[in-house]
């Protein structure tokens, strides 16, 4: 009872501290941007008349400005009435149409005072709120299920967001090692998450140990096959964009590389606290059992686990790019051509080699647990 005692006691106190550590997070200054944002302001503004008089459409594209009547709904601002414009380019992807009722997000330019608005960009409908609303409603379903673990589970999820805006991103940008970083960084989020949920005992010892093994074996994989599939980061969305926003002197490739070990991380972890947690069931139902029996105990759950999970990440990076395999389809682009083309080659190369990671953390977990858990012939407490 005492020892049980004992172990809520650390955990609150581990939890807790943690809350701390993320919430200090947010207060790091990222230190990026152009100088004239000191004048700016960031608003939400009801759209009360548009005018479409100039806007042209060919075919299913339309091009032209919409003309905006706008009111300001928040900041020092609010309540004062504001003409904009809305310029469509002709790219379903980038454009968007506003009717009367909708919110924006506007910028407003300021005078050196900042008390008088000299002019507005519109940039996009205003999702803020919805956006804020579905996160609350995930935090509620997590502890209304989960209870204590659930807010943990809350703590984990709002420290790793934090970590990768505040940390993982601005490194990328100041020409910190992609690779290096994001193994320290993913390491960091690995031993948070694991024992924050499984608590600071042998069975997170365990977790954490395979995933971090899973993570090295697919950062290690990644810069091997990488290089053989003459893959350069300017694949991805926004990669050259970045480099011609002020920032040449960055290391594509080895982003994309990291981000490949970066995105099956949370794979990783998943299998190995599934492993380690049902080998200390095994251990605790059956004090007596073995190393040998444990291990291989766990290798058949690994067996069971992997199965799921590569066809989980199969499926992840595949929904992403529906559009491009009906493309692929509608156009009868044969298989060759399409899984030769650059991005999709990029996407098997995640899936592999994030799968590598998964089917190797299995064994490898399994063979902590078993070192752990059992020593010297004779199983001990797990935590």
């Amino acid at each position: 009872m005492i020892i049980k005692e004992r172990m809520e006691i650390r955990d609150f106190i581990l939890t807790a501290v943690l809350a701390l550590v993320t919430l200090s997070l947010f207060f790091i200054p990222t230190r990026f941007g152009s100088p004239s944002d000191l004048n700016t302001a960031r608003v939400r503004a009801e759209i009360l008349e548009v005018d479409n008089s100039t806007l042209e459409k060919y075919g299913i594209v339309t091009t032209g400005d919409q003309g905006l009547t706008m009111r300001i709904a928040s900041g020092q601002f609010k309540g004062e009435i504001i003409q904009g414009a809305n310029m469509l380019i002709g790219k379903m992807e980038m454009d968007k149409l506003f009717v009367p009722g909708d919110y924006a997000l506007v910028t407003l330019s300021l005078n050196e005072a900042r008390d008088t608005v000299i002019s507005n960009q519109v940039v996009d409908h205003y999702r803020i709120r919805v956006e804020l609303v579905l996160l609350l409603l995930f935090i509620a379903l997590l502890i209304v299920y989960a209870g204590w673990t659930g807010f943990k589970a809350v703590v984990s999820f709002i420290f790793t967001a934090a970590a990768i805006w505040k940390i993982l991103i601005p490194g990328f940008l100041v020409g910190i090692p992609p690779v290096l970083l994001s193994l320290i960084i993913v390491s960091a989020m690995t031993g948070v998450i694991i024992f924050l949920i499984g608590g600071i005992s042998r069975m997170g010892l365990v977790a954490f140990l395979g995933a971090i093994s899973g993570v090295g074996t697919t950062a290690l994989l990644s810069l091997v096959f990488g290089s053989a599939f003459r893959i350069h980061g300017a694949v991805k969305p926004f990669a050259e964009t970045l480099l011609y926003s002020g920032y040449p002197h960055l290391n594509l490739t080895s982003i994309f590389l990291a981000g490949i070990f970066i995105a099956s991380s949370g794979a990783v972890m998943d299998i190995a606290m599934d492993i380690a947690a049902s080998m200390r069931e095994v251990q605790e139902k059956h004090p007596g059992i073995g190393r040998k029996d444990l291990i291989i105990s766990g290798l058949r759950v690994g067996r069971a686990v992997v199965g799921t999970m590569t066809t989980t990440l199969l499926l992840a990076y595949s929904g992403g790019y529906t559009f491009i395999l009906m493309v692929f389809m509608a156009q009868g682009t044969p298989i060759i051509n399409a899984v030769n083309l650059i991005y999709v080659s990029s996407e098997i190369l995640h899936t592999l080699v994030g799968s590598f990671g998964l089917v190797l953390a299995a064994p490898l977990t399994a063979l902590f647990g078993g070192l752990l858990y059992v020593q010297r012939g004779a199983a001990v407490p797990a935590d």
